[in-house]
């Protein structure tokens, strides 16, 4: 009997959930035809790879900051739905500030499973990086960022159990996680059942148990009222991340939800919410330590090449 209701009671979780991805959906679509389009040139379907769902967007910006910083966003749905053309709003809202904005579409479940996603968003940044002068962006400041599957995505590509061979990870300065599920147990759940292998423990699977030490900063963006991913997600990465001596900080933004979260980044909302201000504060702290960072590089290697030559003078 016990079995029963606690079966029932996940299905009815599962539907409200669902439901709550299907309105939003109706949502975007609503935002997206009000969202204004002045801040951005949209180059539309380029294939990053050779299968149908291997295509992304790319908003370039009318005002660049210096640098061309590019924010690349991968779309939640729970592995199995969404699209790349439903973030027009979040084109514009970080081309408003100066960011060039891609946004790219990946393979679904249950068609596909992990680490199906992962792949693709490699292929994707492995491309952009080689085809940057063509396609009129740099990715010398890279900046990932994701929403829900989305946000659990971006930090596989960085942590992950056979790590990728990601041609560009080197310039990537900073990744946002926006209510993402970044360490717990999809064996059973009624929604993320389907997008794995029910066979492998997620302790294989899952970016917490992956992190390694290094320079990128690290931001977890936590919805107050999120009624699915458990705000411990981002606590338990963040504790980790800093065991590790990376940087990391959660941003808890007050009455949004798992959904509202991201559309509170809407230019049309924005206002009215710390997102979107909250994410810009970080990016500009993190490209200012980046620029303070290859400076010192610089300044290192110029002593030493000076030592050398000093060193060199006195032999003689």
């Amino acid at each position: 009997m016990q079995i029963l209701q606690n079966l029932q009671r996940l299905t009815t979780q599962a539907k409200l959930r669902y439901q709550e991805f299907r309105l939003y959906d109706a949502a975007s679509y609503m935002l997206n035809h009000l969202t204004p389009r002045q801040s951005f040139e949209l180059n539309q379907d380029i294939a990053y790879g050779t299968k149908a769902r291997q295509l992304l967007d790319i908003y370039r910006t009318t005002h660049p900051l210096p640098q061309r910083p590019l924010i690349v966003f991968v779309h939640g749905g729970a592995w199995q739905h969404g699209d790349k053309k439903d973030y027009v709003f979040i084109g514009e809202a970080f081309t408003r500030e100066g960011y060039d904005v891609v946004v790219l579409n990946y393979h679904l479940a249950p068609q596909h499973i992990f680490p199906s996603y992962i792949d693709d968003l490699t292929l994707a940044l492995n491309y952009l990086d080689q085809h940057q002068q063509e396609l009129y962006i740099s990715t010398e400041q890279l900046i990932l960022m994701g929403h829900s599957a989305g946000a659990f995505n971006v930090m596989s590509a960085i942590y992950h159990p056979t790590p990728y061979t990601l041609e560009c990870r080197s310039k990537i300065k900073a990744v946002i996680g926006i209510a993402g599920p970044y360490h717990f147990d999809y064996k059973g759940d009624p929604i993320a059942q389907d997008a794995f292998d029910q066979n492998i423990p997620y302790h294989e699977v899952m970016p917490y148990y992956f992190v390694d030490h290094n320079p990128i900063r690290h931001c977890l963006v936590v919805a107050e009222n999120d009624q699915v991913v458990k705000k411990s997600n981002s606590d338990d990465l963040d504790q980790q991340l800093r065991q590790c001596g990376n940087y990391s900080q959660i941003v808890m933004i007050p009455k949004t939800g798992h959904i509202t979260v991201l559309g509170s980044l809407s230019s049309l909302f924005s206002w009215h919410f710390q997102t979107k201000q909250s994410i810009l504060n970080f990016l500009d702290e993190a490209l200012k330590a980046s620029q303070l960072a290859f400076f010192n590089i610089q300044q290192l290697a110029f002593h030493e090449v000076r030592a050398q030559s000093w060193n060199g003078q006195y032999c003689l």
